[in-house]
């Protein structure tokens, strides 16, 4: 892969080719800068503007991915009381492990309530949300990890707040909520990244009241709750846009966060005593994998996943690992290691997403 034909162009003029490094090719400077820690990336911006246009380029994450150099970030939203929406990293690595914040949000969404939040790729999306001075939006800002920075991506075809969205292949879902029309409840609209565009539909789902989008094995789980309390599920299929209700108990996802790793559900039961439950898809039933210290968690909490441990983020940026594989060994109390961020904080988790470059 030619790198000097592609993301230089941004940046150099026709023809004064500069090297990425002196003395090499370029091909063999991707490879060499390629593994450099992530946590240095921002270092690696400032050298020049070709460096800057080669770690947003598809080269950089190509040979990071085929050279095994990835490296997964957890980001959260959260609201202080007094500074707003804010917006943290973490680096996993337990040598560097602490939460830290990045780029200001827009101020447009500084202030909002009822946004979403969701990652494709290397971006994070905020979509929507209101404020007490402002309607339903349907503005859409998006991160780009990358390049660190914020930008505008296409607005959502309608306006809302507080409504239920989900990312699956390269896509965004988002329906349901409160918006500026009495139709925002019944339409169903996805964003496609690669072209920025989004497309609205009917509603597929035979009824409205979805609370939760899970993406589960290349479809989309609806989670729904009647106005008398009962909750129950169905199936959305992309590939052929149709929905189908099914009669089982994974619709007690309501309970808690939820999160898949390797395929299979996860849920953090915060009505019973934080148990970890995980969905035995043969037995239609959820299985108790072991309980949480309750003085190492500050409810309600948000799950997220890092290869095979589940990271389990609360209020005030609390933050609890957890490794499935040896929770599964352990009856009662699972073991975990737990942190807490390095400064003094009274923020309320909104959302948690992963970005991997």
């Amino acid at each position: 892969m030619a790198f000097g034909q592609n993301a230089t162009d941004n940046c150099l003029q026709e023809g004064s080719h500069v090297a990425l490094i002196n003395g090499l090719p370029d091909e063999i400077s991707i490879l060499c800068l390629a593994r450099v820690p992530r946590r240095y990336h921002h270092i690696l911006r400032c050298v020049s503007r070709k460096w800057r246009a080669l770690l947003c380029s598809e080269e950089w994450h190509y040979h990071r991915q085929k050279n095994n150099m990835e490296e997964t970030w957890i980001y959260v939203m959260c609201r202080a009381s007094l500074k707003g929406n804010l917006c943290y990293v973490l680096d996993p690595d337990p040598a560097n492990r602490s939460w830290k914040l990045i780029q200001p949000i827009p101020s447009p969404c500084s202030k909002k309530d009822g946004m979403s939040v969701e990652a494709l790729g290397k971006k994070l999306y905020l979509l929507g949300g209101c404020s007490w001075q402002e309607d339903a939006t349907d503005e859409v800002y998006c991160y780009d990890a990358s390049a660190n920075k914020w930008d505008v991506a296409s607005s959502m075809p309608t306006a809302r707040c507080f409504f239920v969205s989900a990312s699956l292949d390269d896509k965004l879902y988002i329906s349901s909520g409160l918006g500026l029309r009495s139709t925002a409840p019944n339409s169903w609209d996805i964003y496609h990244s690669d072209s920025d565009s989004w497309i609205s539909h009917k509603n597929p789902l035979h009824n409205h009241d979805v609370i939760k989008l899970i993406a589960l094995e290349g479809k989309l789980c609806t989670i729904h709750k009647s106005w008398d309390g009962f909750s129950y599920a169905g199936i959305y299929d992309p590939a052929s846009a149709t929905w189908q209700g099914i009669d089982n108990e994974i619709a007690l996802s309501t309970y808690g966060p939820t999160v898949v790793v390797d395929g299979v559900l996860y849920m953090l039961h915060e009505s019973s005593g934080m148990r970890l439950l995980k969905w035995q898809e043969e037995r239609k039933e959820w299985v108790a994998i072991g309980r949480l210290s309750s003085h190492l968690t500050r409810p309600p909490c948000h799950l997220v996943a890092i290869g095979r441990s589940i990271y389990v983020i609360g209020q005030r940026l609390s933050t609890l690992v957890i490794d499935v594989d040896e929770a599964a060994k352990v009856e009662g109390l699972m073991v975990s290691s737990s942190f807490s961020p390095r400064f003094e904080c009274d923020h309320t988790v909104i959302s948690c997403n992963t970005i991997t470059i």
